[in-house]
Formats: structure tokens, sequence, C-alpha cells
């Protein structure tokens, strides 16, 4: 007898309901349906459903992405990373997006480093424990990246020196501070200026910048079709200024206190957002 696609029927608050048999669905229906899950997800719970989804979750492949941006309030941070790292390693030096959040670590990009030479898009937010050093020795092994986002870390120019250096394909940069400045001037807007040419997409909200360094930025970017600078106050846009970003830049977000009531919030070229990390940074993945 042939096997049925459907399990039997099952009676539901007096009904009889017909049940699918997931096992029975194509093989790759069902990665199609793991991939969509966090990895910590994938990890800890789908890869042990079943022999079947074992097999699949073995699958390079499956780890292409990995996405472990939500904080488990049960789990430790060391916990996390050891999941995460069986996440890369499981990847085979197929992974191209990671995104991580709070628990990352310079071990960690290391063990990035050391199994992702394909890596395109690398998204660690909020990990404070990363340091200069250990994110700068690390990103020099990965000279296929496109998209880049470090907000909310304690890193400084020096870490983006490297990265303008040797990610030579670098599209978008995202770089957001938490309006605490240190008091670095216009010394990350030197850099950026002098080091990534190629950018199409840069955010540096919260930077501490002046309107020296959004000059340069201006100057050295010149395929820059979104530029966002809210929260950096220490930028006076004067007339001249104000107008060129305007003709430049595709999509401008300006520092809300100083335009809010110059322009009118329905128009499609200068634009507000009030959560410190929209969305917008490049993800091939996306």
């Amino acid at each position: 007898m042939a096997s049925s696609s459907f399990l039997p029927t099952k009676e539901v608050e007096g009904e009889s309901v017909t049940v699918p048999n997931w096992l029975e669905l194509p093989k790759d229906i069902t990665a199609n349906i793991l991939q969509r899950l966090d990895t910590f997800e994938i990890v800890t719970s789908a890869c042990l459903v079943c022999p079947l989804w074992w097999n699949i979750c073995k699958d390079p492949l499956m780890w292409r992405t990995i996405s472990m941006r939500k904080r488990n309030i049960y789990h430790s941070d060391n916990n996390l990373v050891d999941i995460c790292r069986f996440a890369i390693e499981r990847s085979c030096g197929q992974l191209e997006s990671i995104w991580v959040e709070y628990f990352g670590t310079n071990e960690l990009l290391q063990c990035i480093a050391e199994n992702a030479s394909k890596l395109r898009c690398l998204r660690f937010v909020n990990c404070w424990r990363i340091t200069d050093k250990g994110f700068s020795e690390a990103v020099r092994n990965f000279p296929l990246l496109e998209g880049l986002d470090i907000s909310l870390c304690n890193l400084s120019k020096y870490s983006l020196e490297v990265v303008g250096r040797r990610c030579k394909l670098l599209k978008c940069l995202k770089f957001v501070r938490n309006g605490f400045y240190d008091f670095d001037g216009d010394d990350e807007a030197f850099v950026i200026a002098e080091t990534m040419s190629g950018l199409r997409q840069l955010n540096i909200s919260g930077n501490d910048m002046t309107y020296v360094g959004l000059i340069s930025i201006l100057d050295g970017c010149p395929l820059l079709e979104t530029l966002n600078i809210r929260r950096c106050y220490n930028v006076n846009l004067s007339g001249s200024l104000r107008r060129r970003c305007l003709e430049q830049i595709k999509d401008v977000q300006l520092p809300v206190q100083h335009y809010i009531e110059e322009y009118d919030y329905d128009d499609d070229h200068v634009t507000y957002h009030d959560s410190l990390l929209d969305d917008d940074c490049y993800d091939p993945y996306d």
C-alpha cells in the first residue's frame, strides 16, 4: 500500500480533522521552511525533531545565513557563543551573512574569520566585548565583505581604517553611536572619506563629527545614495552645505532638532525615523 501524505484523522473539539504528514514534504521545501527559523531555534530544537530534519540541517548550505538577533534570557552569553560557533562550523565555509546581537566576542569573530572566507554581510550590534584589536584581526579575512553593521560597539576609527583598507567591495556601513560622544571629532569621518570611496549607504547617526567631517565624506564618497547623520548635532549645516547634501545624496536623514520645522514629513528626499537602529543596512540576503 502506498504511503499516505496525511496522518490518521484526529478528533478536535468534536470534529474529525486530517493532519498533514510533514515528513513527506519534498526535502527542498522542508529546508526552505527550516531556514526561516532563528539560528538558535534550528540548533536547539528543529534539528533534534527527527532524523530527516537532522540530515537536512547537516547540509552546509543551510547555514549560509546565521541570525541570532534576539537575546535569550534563559541562556548565558557563553552558551549563545557555543551555539553560534556550532552553526558557523556547520557552514563548512559557505557562510555569507551573519547577524549577532549582544553576545559577540573577539573569539567568535575569530571563529568566523577561520570559517567564512565568502562572508559578504557582517552585523555585530551592541557587542561591547569586541575590541579594536580583535575586530581588526578578524576583518582582514573578509575580502568579499559588502555590508557591515558594527553599531553600538566599543570600536573606533582604527577598526574603520582596517575595514576601509581591506574590504574594497564595501557598499554599506552602519556605525551608529549612542549619542554620548567620545570627542573623536572628525577622525572617523576622515577615515571613511579616505578609505571607503565605494560606499553607497552610510549610517553614522550619533557621531560627533563637525561640518568639516561631513564635507570630507561628501568629497570622498561620490557614490553615496543614502546618508544618515541623525543625532550628529555637532554638524552645523549652513545653507550651502545643506543644499549640497540634498543635491548630491538621494536619501538624506538630517539631525532632527535642526530641521524638523523646516521640512515636510511627506518629503520623499529628506526623511526622519524614530528608531536608532533602523534596518536600512545593505544585506544581500534580506
